[in-house]
């Protein structure tokens, strides 16, 4: 079975990844490379084997996470479905199950906030483990925080951490944010569609949302 090592070390992966993150680099956005894949990847697994599913299902969850955002080759504009029929050429290219391909790129095509659901368990982890990256190290320029309230949210983040407590079923992420950089306001005006989303990742997983910043639980 193809695993999320194989895909990893696909010539045609690592290319397009590293070729999506220029291209969003080119218009301004954050960090879309290989740290934002490995660290999706690595939480969408996390996520579902905390929960107790199935270790392939695991591996698949990773696999999307490393995947998801290959569409930014292209455009940012319907990334998400673009990034998904990229995948299915790659993954069926590589000979992977056709069932797994089905999973993988469902959860693709649905992880961006503004025209995606979670359709599966693997969608759901991967939108939740998407969402939670918020973190300075993104920000491509530090000087333009004062010009754009998206490097400045994350240039304020400090550290970001979901956090799964299977028995209590609750899924949350903790964030640390300079208040002195940027307000919990900016965080709530520029992320609230995308804490939306999340929440129903976790209710499609059967668990509850809490988002806590600076320690206090704001949903």
């Amino acid at each position: 079975m193809i695993s999320l090592g194989d895909v990893k070390k696909n010539k045609t992966v690592k290319t397009y990844i590293k070729k999506a993150n220029e291209t969003l680099g080119v218009i301004g956005y954050t960090e879309h490379g290989e740290r934002h894949s490995h660290i999706v990847s690595r939480d969408a697994r996390k996520i579902l084997k905390e929960l107790g599913r199935d270790e392939r299902l695991c591996e698949l969850a990773a696999i999307a996470g490393c995947l998801h955002d290959i569409g930014n080759v292209i455009s940012r504009d319907s990334h998400a479905q673009t990034g998904a029929i990229i995948a299915h050429m790659i993954l069926t290219q590589m000979d992977m199950d056709i069932n797994d391909v089905a999973e993988v790129i469902a959860a693709i095509g649905n992880h961006h906030e503004e025209d995606g659901l979670p359709v599966s368990d693997v969608t759901a982890a991967l939108i939740l483990a998407d969402k939670a990256d918020v973190h300075r190290s993104r920000v491509r320029n530090p000087k333009f925080i004062k010009f754009d309230i998206h490097d400045r949210v994350n240039y304020s983040t400090e550290s970001s951490t979901l956090r799964v407590e299977r028995e209590n079923k609750v899924i949350s992420l903790d964030i640390a944010i300079d208040t002195g950089i940027s307000s919990v306001m900016e965080y709530f005006e520029i992320f609230l569609s995308r804490m939306t989303v999340s929440r129903k990742a976790a209710d499609f997983l059967g668990c509850r949302f809490n988002l806590i910043i600076n320690g206090g639980k704001m949903i």
